[in-house]
């Protein structure tokens, strides 16, 4: 898998919006979310709040940050940690990268920010 998996074509998810990506694409115990900032910007989340179980797909993005729908904390896309209350733990990030029109996901390597493997 050093190669990463094809999750998605880069038409598929719109900015601002996310789609679920299955365990048995990315061979993970949960669902992973790939997300669209609303620059374009690719990122991929385990897809459970760390607070309670509610799919962060589910929530609002905007300007780096996901929103989960049921205590509205935001997370960080970029490194996925809480920016407020009420979760405390942040939720795993995956490495994506952006080759031509296809998006690939390195399930359990986390995104390396400080590098810019985050690509749009």
């Amino acid at each position: 898998m050093s190669d990463g998996i094809r999750v998605a074509a880069v038409d598929d998810v719109e900015p601002g919006e996310a789609l679920v990506l299955d365990t048995a694409l990315t061979a993970t115990a949960d669902a992973i979310s790939l997300f669209r900032d609303d620059d374009g910007t690719y990122y991929a989340l385990d897809d459970t709040c760390s607070h309670e179980d509610a799919s962060l797909a589910e929530g609002w993005i905007e300007a780096g940050e996901v929103e989960c729908p049921l205590h509205a904390t935001r997370f960080c896309l970029a490194d996925g940690r809480p920016m407020c209350l009420p979760a405390t733990k942040p939720v795993r990030t995956h490495r994506v990268e952006v080759r031509g029109e296809e998006v690939y996901l390195f399930p359990g390597v986390p995104a390396q920010v400080e590098t810019g493997q985050i690509n749009s």
